[in-house]
């Protein structure tokens, strides 16, 4: 495999959060997922400066590098290794960019969780938005704006806005902070989120660089959020739903 991009230590042990509140999303809107988390009206609980792009993020491979070439061949092979089940599994993936895709792992039918669910969703909205304004910054293109030629999944998707994984991000955030609160369930839990990342990658959409920059900033907000004592009574009340048999 080759080199990974990580957040800097530096940015996990200094960032600090704002102290705007935010009002939880109601249970039957918390199913919004991906780029229309980033249209909620809500102010943001982390405070966009401290999360400005250029501190988040290391920069993507440049374009024609060596690296980029390396990356550009595994995401070509991983999709060439794929069975016609895993191409299919990863299409679904990349159509459920939601907390459901964890239902499996967890045992549980988690849209049936309100307080767990907007929980969830909520982590998952405030990643969204730090991912997004990545993607904006850097305008990395994907795979198949690299390589037109490629087959990938979906139709109509942006090509430039690869770096960093908006489905990386909700598969870190939502998946790390479930097994933060499921801790019985948890290697289940980051296995499908390790899995669900995959999917980006067999999928042609994403370079794997893009999925490391997502997963280091999503664990961090994840635990962040977790330990926000404004979000202390929904946290709680997530735990007593996921504690019923």
């Amino acid at each position: 495999m080759i080199a990974r991009y990580l957040v800097p230590s530096a940015l996990a042990a200094g960032l600090a959060l704002s102290c705007v509140q935010a009002s939880p999303l109601p249970p039957q809107m918390a199913d919004t997922a991906g780029a229309a988390a980033t249209k909620d009206a809500a102010p943001p609980l982390l405070d966009p400066a401290e999360f400005a792009p250029a501190r988040t993020f290391a920069p993507p491979p440049q374009r024609n590098s060596p690296l980029e070439t390396l990356e550009l061949q595994q995401v070509k092979a991983l999709r060439a290794a794929a069975s016609p089940e895993r191409l299919a599994q990863a299409e679904r993936d990349g159509e459920t960019e939601n907390p459901t895709a964890f239902d499996q792992a967890a045992g549980r039918d988690l849209a049936q969780l309100p307080a767990t669910y907007a929980l969830l969703t909520r982590i998952q909205r405030e990643t969204n938005r730090v991912v997004s304004a990545g993607k904006d910054y850097f305008r990395r293109p994907r795979p198949y704006g690299v390589d037109p030629r490629m087959a990938h999944c979906g139709k109509g998707k942006v090509a430039d806005r690869s770096y960093p994984s908006g489905h990386g991000g909700m598969a870190w955030s939502v998946g790390w902070a479930l097994a933060r609160l499921m801790p019985d369930r948890a290697p289940a839990i980051i296995a499908r989120a390790q899995d669900y990342s995959l999917s980006r990658e067999i999928c042609g959409v994403h370079f794997q660089s893009d999925l490391e920059a997502s997963h280091g900033v999503a664990v961090m907000i994840a635990d962040r959020l977790l330990a926000d004592p404004r979000l202390a009574d929904q946290v709680a009340a997530a735990r007593r739903e996921l504690a019923r048999p």
